[in-house]
Protein backbone atom coordinates (compact mmCIF):
# COMPACT_ATOMS: atom_id res chain seq x y z
CA UNK A 1 0.00 0.00 0.00
CA UNK A 2 3.02 2.78 0.64
CA UNK A 3 4.60 1.72 -2.52
CA UNK A 4 0.88 2.32 -4.23
CA UNK A 5 1.01 5.70 -2.76
CA UNK A 6 4.76 6.58 -3.25
CA UNK A 7 4.22 5.81 -6.78
CA UNK A 8 1.36 8.17 -7.25
CA UNK A 9 2.63 10.80 -4.90
CA UNK A 10 3.94 13.85 -7.64
CA UNK A 11 0.39 12.82 -9.56
CA UNK A 12 -1.41 13.80 -6.06
CA UNK A 13 0.53 16.91 -5.31
CA UNK A 14 0.17 17.99 -9.00
CA UNK A 15 -3.36 17.20 -8.45
CA UNK A 16 -4.10 19.38 -5.28
CA UNK A 17 -2.16 22.33 -6.97
CA UNK A 18 -4.76 22.12 -9.92
CA UNK A 19 -7.37 21.99 -8.04
CA UNK A 20 -7.05 25.11 -5.35
CA UNK A 21 -5.98 26.84 -8.87
CA UNK A 22 -9.12 26.19 -10.15
CA UNK A 23 -11.12 26.47 -6.77
CA UNK A 24 -9.03 30.16 -6.88
CA UNK A 25 -10.06 31.20 -10.45
CA UNK A 26 -14.29 29.98 -9.50
CA UNK A 27 -14.39 32.12 -6.30
CA UNK A 28 -13.10 35.13 -8.28
CA UNK A 29 -15.30 34.26 -10.97
CA UNK A 30 -18.19 34.15 -9.15
CA UNK A 31 -17.57 36.98 -6.45
CA UNK A 32 -19.22 40.06 -7.96
CA UNK A 33 -17.17 43.11 -7.94
CA UNK A 34 -17.27 45.47 -4.85
CA UNK A 35 -18.70 48.50 -6.25
CA UNK A 36 -20.08 51.91 -3.93
CA UNK A 37 -23.43 53.26 -4.50
CA UNK A 38 -23.70 56.77 -6.38
CA UNK A 39 -25.53 58.73 -3.85
CA UNK A 40 -28.82 60.82 -5.09
CA UNK A 41 -30.80 63.55 -2.94
CA UNK A 42 -33.97 61.60 -2.85
CA UNK A 43 -31.48 58.35 -1.15
CA UNK A 44 -30.36 60.92 1.74
CA UNK A 45 -32.50 61.43 4.81
CA UNK A 46 -34.74 64.62 3.67
CA UNK A 47 -33.40 66.60 7.14
CA UNK A 48 -29.88 66.64 5.40
CA UNK A 49 -30.86 67.77 1.60
CA UNK A 50 -32.33 70.92 0.83
CA UNK A 51 -36.05 71.06 -0.26
CA UNK A 52 -35.14 72.61 -3.80
CA UNK A 53 -32.92 69.23 -4.55
CA UNK A 54 -35.06 66.77 -2.27
CA UNK A 55 -36.77 64.66 -4.51
CA UNK A 56 -33.38 64.37 -7.39
CA UNK A 57 -33.40 60.71 -8.44
CA UNK A 58 -30.37 60.87 -10.62
CA UNK A 59 -27.62 62.81 -12.33
CA UNK A 60 -27.09 64.44 -8.83
CA UNK A 61 -23.24 66.22 -8.97
CA UNK A 62 -21.34 68.81 -6.54
CA UNK A 63 -22.11 71.82 -8.22
CA UNK A 64 -19.59 74.63 -9.40
CA UNK A 65 -17.96 76.71 -6.56
CA UNK A 66 -15.53 79.95 -6.25
CA UNK A 67 -13.75 79.97 -2.95
CA UNK A 68 -10.80 80.49 -1.39
CA UNK A 69 -8.10 78.74 0.20
CA UNK A 70 -5.40 79.45 3.06
CA UNK A 71 -3.33 80.98 0.95
CA UNK A 72 -5.01 83.27 -0.90
CA UNK A 73 -5.80 81.26 -3.90
CA UNK A 74 -9.23 81.02 -5.52
CA UNK A 75 -10.13 77.82 -5.22
CA UNK A 76 -13.04 76.14 -7.88
CA UNK A 77 -14.47 73.11 -9.02
CA UNK A 78 -11.42 72.81 -11.46
CA UNK A 79 -8.80 71.88 -8.73
CA UNK A 80 -10.81 69.13 -8.73
CA UNK A 81 -11.09 67.61 -12.03
CA UNK A 82 -10.37 63.80 -12.47
CA UNK A 83 -9.99 63.37 -8.85
CA UNK A 84 -11.16 61.89 -5.93
CA UNK A 85 -11.77 63.84 -2.96
CA UNK A 86 -13.29 63.97 0.67
CA UNK A 87 -15.31 67.39 1.88
CA UNK A 88 -15.87 68.22 5.41
CA UNK A 89 -17.06 71.18 6.91
CA UNK A 90 -15.47 72.72 9.97
CA UNK A 91 -14.48 76.15 11.54
CA UNK A 92 -11.21 76.88 13.21
CA UNK A 93 -12.41 77.91 16.75
CA UNK A 94 -14.91 74.73 17.28
CA UNK A 95 -14.15 72.73 20.47
CA UNK A 96 -16.06 70.05 20.25
CA UNK A 97 -16.48 67.67 17.00
CA UNK A 98 -14.00 69.44 15.27
CA UNK A 99 -10.51 68.93 16.48
CA UNK A 100 -11.47 65.20 16.35
CA UNK A 101 -12.40 65.31 12.27
CA UNK A 102 -9.82 67.75 11.83
CA UNK A 103 -7.11 65.16 13.06
CA UNK A 104 -8.53 62.52 11.12
CA UNK A 105 -8.62 64.32 7.83
CA UNK A 106 -4.40 64.63 9.04
CA UNK A 107 -4.54 60.53 9.21
CA UNK A 108 -6.52 60.79 5.92
CA UNK A 109 -3.51 63.38 4.30
CA UNK A 110 -0.31 61.07 5.73
CA UNK A 111 -2.21 57.98 3.97
CA UNK A 112 -2.62 59.69 1.03
CA UNK A 113 -0.49 61.83 0.48
CA UNK A 114 1.75 60.33 -2.50
CA UNK A 115 -1.37 59.32 -4.05
CA UNK A 116 -1.72 62.19 -6.77
CA UNK A 117 -5.42 60.86 -7.42
CA UNK A 118 -7.10 61.78 -3.96
CA UNK A 119 -7.51 65.87 -2.45
CA UNK A 120 -8.79 67.17 0.89
CA UNK A 121 -11.48 70.02 0.95
CA UNK A 122 -12.62 71.35 4.25
CA UNK A 123 -14.87 74.06 4.45
CA UNK A 124 -14.87 77.08 6.93
CA UNK A 125 -18.85 77.28 8.34
CA UNK A 126 -17.80 80.78 9.97
CA UNK A 127 -16.51 82.57 7.20
CA UNK A 128 -16.69 86.02 9.60
CA UNK A 129 -14.43 85.44 11.64
CA UNK A 130 -12.30 82.32 9.23
CA UNK A 131 -10.25 85.11 7.00
CA UNK A 132 -7.29 83.58 5.03
CA UNK A 133 -4.86 84.59 7.82
CA UNK A 134 -7.11 82.59 10.60
CA UNK A 135 -7.14 79.80 8.00
CA UNK A 136 -3.45 79.99 7.03
CA UNK A 137 -2.24 79.80 11.04
CA UNK A 138 -4.57 77.23 11.80
CA UNK A 139 -2.52 75.05 8.35
CA UNK A 140 0.56 75.49 9.71
CA UNK A 141 -0.41 73.84 13.35
CA UNK A 142 -1.85 71.25 11.68
CA UNK A 143 0.41 70.12 9.25
CA UNK A 144 -1.63 70.83 6.68
CA UNK A 145 0.24 69.75 2.52
CA UNK A 146 -0.89 72.71 0.40
CA UNK A 147 -0.42 70.70 -2.65
CA UNK A 148 -3.33 67.64 -0.96
CA UNK A 149 -6.03 69.76 1.18
CA UNK A 150 -7.70 73.16 0.92
CA UNK A 151 -9.84 74.52 3.86
CA UNK A 152 -11.74 76.84 2.20
CA UNK A 153 -13.77 80.35 3.27
CA UNK A 154 -15.89 82.66 1.20
CA UNK A 155 -19.66 83.50 0.42
CA UNK A 156 -22.14 81.97 3.48
CA UNK A 157 -24.68 81.30 1.90
CA UNK A 158 -22.44 79.46 -1.26
CA UNK A 159 -20.89 77.21 1.11
CA UNK A 160 -24.60 76.99 3.11
CA UNK A 161 -25.47 76.13 -0.44
CA UNK A 162 -23.29 73.46 -1.08
CA UNK A 163 -23.25 71.97 2.28
CA UNK A 164 -27.33 71.28 1.76
CA UNK A 165 -27.71 71.46 -1.97
CA UNK A 166 -24.68 69.57 -3.00
CA UNK A 167 -23.10 67.38 -0.33
CA UNK A 168 -25.92 66.37 1.00
CA UNK A 169 -24.44 66.76 4.76
CA UNK A 170 -26.32 69.03 7.07
CA UNK A 171 -29.43 69.18 9.00
CA UNK A 172 -29.33 73.23 9.74
CA UNK A 173 -29.45 75.88 6.99
CA UNK A 174 -28.30 78.37 9.12
CA UNK A 175 -30.12 81.00 8.32
CA UNK A 176 -31.00 82.05 12.26
CA UNK A 177 -28.41 85.18 11.60
CA UNK A 178 -24.90 86.62 11.34
CA UNK A 179 -23.59 83.62 14.02
CA UNK A 180 -26.30 80.65 13.08
CA UNK A 181 -23.50 77.76 12.23
CA UNK A 182 -24.45 74.76 10.38
CA UNK A 183 -22.83 71.75 11.92
CA UNK A 184 -21.79 68.53 10.72
CA UNK A 185 -19.64 65.28 11.02
CA UNK A 186 -20.07 64.29 7.84
CA UNK A 187 -17.12 63.30 5.42
CA UNK A 188 -18.34 63.26 2.11
CA UNK A 189 -16.38 60.77 -0.69
CA UNK A 190 -16.77 62.50 -4.12
CA UNK A 191 -15.60 60.74 -7.28
CA UNK A 192 -13.62 61.90 -10.24
CA UNK A 193 -17.18 62.67 -11.86
CA UNK A 194 -18.07 64.74 -8.68
CA UNK A 195 -20.66 62.18 -7.48
CA UNK A 196 -21.29 61.42 -3.97
CA UNK A 197 -20.16 58.29 -2.92
CA UNK A 198 -20.19 57.80 0.56
CA UNK A 199 -20.87 59.57 3.85
CA UNK A 200 -18.65 58.73 7.45
CA UNK A 201 -18.28 60.48 10.53
CA UNK A 202 -15.94 61.98 10.63
CA UNK A 203 -15.64 61.20 14.84
CA UNK A 204 -15.43 57.68 14.62
CA UNK A 205 -12.02 56.04 13.85
CA UNK A 206 -14.05 53.00 12.43
CA UNK A 207 -15.90 55.18 9.54
CA UNK A 208 -12.39 56.72 8.39
CA UNK A 209 -11.54 52.95 8.30
CA UNK A 210 -14.54 52.78 6.04
CA UNK A 211 -13.68 55.70 4.07
CA UNK A 212 -10.28 54.27 3.06
CA UNK A 213 -11.26 51.14 1.62
CA UNK A 214 -13.69 52.59 -0.03
CA UNK A 215 -11.22 55.37 -1.49
CA UNK A 216 -9.50 51.89 -2.80
CA UNK A 217 -13.03 50.48 -3.96
CA UNK A 218 -13.21 54.16 -6.52
CA UNK A 219 -9.70 53.82 -7.42
CA UNK A 220 -9.66 50.19 -9.07
CA UNK A 221 -13.47 51.56 -10.23
CA UNK A 222 -11.01 53.90 -12.44
CA UNK A 223 -8.79 51.41 -13.89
Amino acid sequence: MLKFFARYKPFAIVLAVLSVIIMYFIYTLLKPEERLPVFQPDMVNAELVDTTVQYVRKYHKIADFKLVNQNGDTITEEFYDDKIYVADFFFTTCLTICPIMTDHMIEIQETIKDDEDILLLSHTVFPVTDSVPVLKEYAVEKGVLDEKWNLVTGDKKQIYDLARKSYLATKSTGDGGKYDMIHTENFVLVDKKKQIRGFYDGTQPEAIEDLMHDIEILKKEDR
